[in-house]
């Protein structure tokens, strides 16, 4: 694992300490993601896409969107033993500094994979894949000391006694959890048991009312502050409201106005952001004015991890944003009274803090990393040939390394601006065999995996 070039915990670090901010376990996915599609294709035809990117999906979407902010990460998750798996390894440890101790490979089970289609700024997806081979409890044992725990409540391996989840409780790890979409429709509230090791509960508006049973965002968010010491409720666009009943503050945040382009993977970054607000001991509104500014951040990019912000942008928007303040009108003043506190903040960001990655992920997210040497480049070893262990190609399409247009929306002008150097943001190139670019090949036919994405 890399260390990161900003570290937003540097002043509470110890010896004593944990070795790790936040402990995460869940799926991982080979997420490709095709942008800039006039239409969906219908039976029969094909359509050219304008951009492309392949990166880690699921559980590493939150990985990522945790490392990019300076937070120690550890990653619990199960790999197999073929290309895609190789790749998502190698871009998780290496790139985004993200610790795999507590992974593993596992021979002749096969990454899921998910190909993502943006269109009018919504996405549809296909997903293929089967269950991990491992129950994540056996997988992890014991889980390593950490600070912080996020964690999704779930019927099949829910947060009680004998968990993971729970050891870490033990351990003195607070405990985030987040919650998914019910496709049954049922809600069970009794999901909400599991609550009882938790620190913070942040489900989406739609899930805080179903599960609650109440009519409102705000009756549920009372709802759950009966529950949990932290109390959240994300409202998309609308912003986010709390209750922190330790320290007897309650909030509400608007979001930043921004064109949204693709929301894939924004409930994750406002968790990595309220997690890390926390972690500082941040005033509420502050941790929730900073959260919807990373999930802002992200949703005007395309595409999960690719999109997760670093210090780096953070620090570029505040900057622009100030110099907006006083010229800007009613609106420009506001966000830089909301988000006065970056003051303190942003001028320690050094210039090679981490931003994020551009069309297919960069090979160096962090502009300020040493490139690994070469025999580091392969990724870990796997119980197989080392000629399959080179992971599936970046695309070299020029088109493709350029990611989706700027949005030419004034609105969107709150967002960082481009890095102006492109060569930085995206990595070397890739130089990969020309009949490799088109992607990996098709999957046979098995049974499919539930979504992963909100």
């Amino acid at each position: 694992m890399s260390v990161q070039a900003y570290d937003p915990l540097a002043d509470q670090r110890t010896p004593e300490g944990p070795r790790f901010d936040v402990f995460l376990a869940g799926t991982v996915f080979l997420d490709i993601v095709f942008t800039g599609l006039p239409s969906m294709p219908v039976s029969g035809t094909e359509i050219w896409a304008e951009g492309m990117g392949s990166c880690p999906g699921g559980i590493a979407n939150l990985a990522i969107a945790t490392s990019r902010l300076g937070l120690r990460t550890s990653l619990a998750a199960a790999f197999g033993d073929d290309d895609y798996a190789d790749f998502c390894w190698r871009t998780l440890a290496e790139q985004e500094s993200v610790d795999l101790s507590r992974s593993r490979r596992f021979a002749h089970w096969h990454s899921p994979v998910t190909v993502s289609m943006a269109v009018d700024r919504d996405r549809s997806m296909v997903t293929h894949g089967h269950p991990a081979p491992m129950p994540a409890t056996q997988m992890i044992g014991t889980p390593p000391p950490s600070r912080a725990v996020i964690a999704a409540l779930a019927s099949d391996e829910p947060l009680g006694e004998g968990n993971w989840a729970e050891r870490a409780h033990r351990e003195g790890a607070l405990i985030f959890a987040d919650v998914g979409w019910d496709p049954s429709g049922t809600w069970r509230p009794e999901l909400l048991d599991q609550l009882t090791i938790c620190h913070a509960f942040m489900p989406n508006a739609v899930e805080a009312t179903a599960y609650t049973g109440t009519d409102t965002p705000r009756d549920a968010l009372y709802a759950i502050a009966d529950l949990v010491p932290l109390a959240v409720v994300t409202d998309g666009a609308n912003g986010a409201m709390a209750i922190d009943s330790l320290s007897g503050e309650e909030a509400y945040v608007p979001a930043p106005r921004v064109t949204a382009l693709d929301p894939t993977g924004a409930g994750d970054v406002f968790g990595a952001g309220l997690v890390l607000g926390t972690l500082c001991r941040w005033p509420l509104a502050d941790r929730l004015a900073f959260a919807g500014l990373c999930a802002a951040l992200a949703v005007q990019q395309f595409g999960g991890s690719l999109a997760a912000p670093g210090w780096g942008d953070i620090a570029d928007w505040w900057h622009a944003a100030r110099a907006r303040a006083g010229h800007g009108g009613a609106y420009a003043e506001s966000l830089a009274r909301r988000y006065r506190f970056l003051d303190r903040l942003v001028p320690t960001v050094p210039m090679g803090a981490v931003r994020r990655a551009v069309a297919t992920i960069a090979r160096h997210a962090d502009l300020g990393m040493v490139a690994p040497p070469p025999e580091a480049a392969e990724g870990p070893p796997a119980d197989r040939s080392p000629e399959a262990a080179t992971g599936p190609p970046v695309d070299p399409a020029p088109e493709a390394a350029e990611g989706p247009p700027a949005d030419p929306d004034p609105e969107a002008a709150e967002g960082p601006p481009a890095d102006p150097d492109p060569e930085a943001a995206t990595g070397p190139p890739a130089d990969p065999a020309p009949e490799a670019a088109e992607g990996p090949p098709a999957d046979p036919d098995t049974p499919p995996v539930p979504a992963h994405k909100e």
